[in-house]
């Protein structure tokens, strides 16, 4: 079966053609767009849905053989009546009725999940999750989100909103992260490492730490190279940044005792540093009988999950959840 993706993130956007065959999911062509190139979220889906109609043409695939589109978004959203809800990462998309838009425009089955819930599904089936009941699969994009996989199927909750560990409090102060500070979301995120930078700046600055960070708003990127150069102000940012992982990953832990915890983007890219400087603070704190049946693993789908991810949406409610 073919279906179309949507991947809505706050740093870039896909639409994807993908099929499932044979308990696997491949995608057959791509397009992405910059999310902050548009100033309005009808302008932005204005152009996904012409690039869309451009990956039809191009696998020469009729609009009527997909089986319905997938959005994976960032929450909040009402996945129910197929509202996006003002995310922390999509200023000024506030109550977007995307399903109805995009049903309108494809004249197919429209469905919508947060991406962190679409993420799972994706990693679960087709990814480091394979072959468990229970899984947690953490963004650490942009933002900070969690999926669900408990007893072997998605958990979101009595309104949609399981899995916003971003907002937990981790600390009693600490850089913002959705609208809270001393969030999860906060320390343990790209938007999180960057406003840590600024908030930190001026003590680092009266300790007489020197680094170029400490005169910019430096992206997440910028820092884990930095601090792959030895940069003091990087790796005081990355430390920080794992260690507060680790009390985050300790709390799901002990809260949920799950089999596997997925985790994704920034910890991907630097798992070997994460690995060293995370793992000790999750064994000090969570409960040692519940870590020793917990493995944590970078999500395979690597840079493509969220590609995958708007493809399970559609894919899990074909009954191949």
């Amino acid at each position: 079966m073919f279906g179309l993706g949507l991947d809505i993130g706050g740093t870039k956007c896909a639409a994807v053609i993908g099929c499932y065959e044979n308990g696997a999911c491949r995608v057959l062509e791509k397009e992405t767009i910059d999310t902050a190139s548009y100033l309005t979220p009808d302008a932005l889906l204005a152009e996904l849905y012409r690039r869309a109609n451009h990956l039809l043409l191009r696998t020469g695939l009729a609009k009527e053989s997909l089986c319905g589109v997938g959005i994976s978004c960032g929450g909040p959203l009402d996945p129910q009546r197929g509202l996006i809800l003002s995310p922390p990462n999509l200023p000024g998309w506030d109550r977007v009725p995307i399903v109805e838009k995009t049903a309108a425009f494809f004249s197919l089955p429209v469905f919508l999940a947060n991406d962190a819930d679409a993420s799972a599904l994706a990693e679960w089936k087709f990814g480091a999750g394979q072959g468990c009941r229970n899984m947690i699969f953490l963004t650490f994009g942009t933002g900070m989100g969690a999926g669900l996989i408990l007893n072997g199927s998605l958990y979101t909750g009595a309104c949609g909103m399981a899995g916003e560990v971003g907002h937990v409090r981790l600390g009693e102060d600490g850089p913002e992260g959705y609208g809270k500070n001393g969030s999860f979301e906060g320390f343990c995120s790209g938007g999180g490492l960057a406003k840590s930078a600024v908030y930190y700046a001026q003590a680092m600055r009266e300790k007489g730490m020197d680094s170029p960070l400490l005169e910019k708003t430096p992206t997440a990127r910028e820092i884990a190279c930095a601090a792959e150069k030895g940069d003091p102000y990087a790796l005081f940012l990355l430390k920080n940044c794992a260690h507060r992982l680790g009390e985050g990953l300790s709390i799901l832990i002990d809260l949920l005792n799950p089999e596997k915890i997925v985790i994704g983007s920034i910890y991907a890219r630097n798992r070997t540093f994460f690995e060293r400087e995370t793992l000790p603070v999750v064994r000090r704190e969570a409960l040692s009988r519940s870590l020793n049946a917990c493995e944590i693993l970078p999500a395979a789908l690597g840079e493509a999950i969220g590609d995958f991810a708007s493809l399970s949406v559609i894919f899990a409610r074909e009954g191949k959840q």
